[in-house]
């Protein structure tokens, strides 16, 4: 029987995107066939080393990462454009993935950037792969920005959170689109209380650690103005501005099947939630492909 070929759209995210692993497992084990990849920000990171053929090590590796394993991996660079200079992970997922040509790759694969100077969106589907990849995560005060070809680009999500656009020539059954900031889900929120740790469970140093790492992201309680500090700021009106684009993208494109990932699945930088997430994933997908896609959205878990 024809497997039903697919473009996918991976959106931004952060550490959600790791549901990206999920849907695609489920598409390959149930009749579909990706044939093209346009992704953003961490989409761009998924889709691209899925293209390059090394998914299931970069499972094995980001499945196996704890908390203080995460925090390890950030190479801070205060006064540089960005907190963190991004090199460190890369260089770590170019030793588990190799070094690759977008342009040799097994099928069309576009990562999708933001040009700083121009204020434009930039579609990156020649040159090196982990290029690609990190212009594409340069998310605005975390990374460092990242220039190619004389462009300083930083994450795609800014203006194209769910880059459906670099997709509409493809000659496809269908177009799947995974929005990895979809609406909060109010049962994950309870299985997220459920789940918190003690409060005193890691070394105080650690702990200080995790509380920086918090103030970059934006809270699920409320807060009073006062006491959201620079980051906060930031991150909300980041999240913010990015699901109101992935709305009218969505909107305008109308992929065939939508996948949503809650906003609420986890903070942007919960990386050693991988196993959870690639769950989430792989039942979202399900939920949302059944019938292959007469429903585009799927229901809260």
């Amino acid at each position: 029987m024809a497997k039903t070929t697919v473009s996918l759209v991976l959106g931004a995210g952060g550490a959600r995107g790791l549901a990206h692993i999920g849907v695609i497992d489920w598409l390959d084990e149930n009749g579909y066939e990706i044939r093209s990849i346009a992704g953003s920000s961490m989409g761009a990171l998924i889709g691209g080393i899925y293209a390059a053929g090394q998914l299931q090590v970069y499972t094995d590796w980001v499945t196996r990462l704890e908390k203080l394993d995460v925090f390890r991996l950030l190479d801070f660079s205060f006064g540089a454009g960005g907190l963190i200079k991004g090199e460190r992970i890369i260089n770590i997922l170019r030793e588990l993935v190799g070094h690759h040509q977008i342009e040799e790759l097994p099928f069309s694969f576009t990562a999708v950037a933001t040009d700083l100077e121009e204020q434009k969106e930039v579609w990156l589907n020649h040159g090196p792969l982990f290029d690609a990849i990190r212009a594409s995560i340069a998310i605005p005060s975390i990374f460092t920005p990242f220039e190619i070809d004389g462009q300083l680009l930083v994450d795609g999500g800014l203006l194209n959170p769910i880059p459906i656009a670099p997709t509409l020539r493809d000659k496809t059954d269908l177009t799947i689109a995974v929005n990895a900031g979809a609406p909060p889900s109010p049962e994950l929120a309870q299985r997220e209380k459920a789940a918190a740790p003690p409060a005193n469970s890691y070394h105080k140093y650690h702990e200080r650690i995790l509380q920086f790492i918090n103030s970059l992201q934006r809270r699920e309680m409320k807060e009073t103005p006062e006491s959201l500090g620079l980051f906060e700021v930031i991150a909300k009106s980041l999240d913010a501005m990015e699901n109101t684009i992935a709305r009218f993208k969505l909107a305008a494109y109308a992929p065939d099947i939508i996948v949503d990932i809650p906003s609420n699945a986890c903070l942007f930088y919960e990386f050693y939630r991988a196993n959870e997430l690639i769950a989430l994933g792989r039942e979202r997908a399900a939920a949302a492909c059944c019938g292959h896609g007469h429903e585009s959205h799927s229901p809260d878990p």
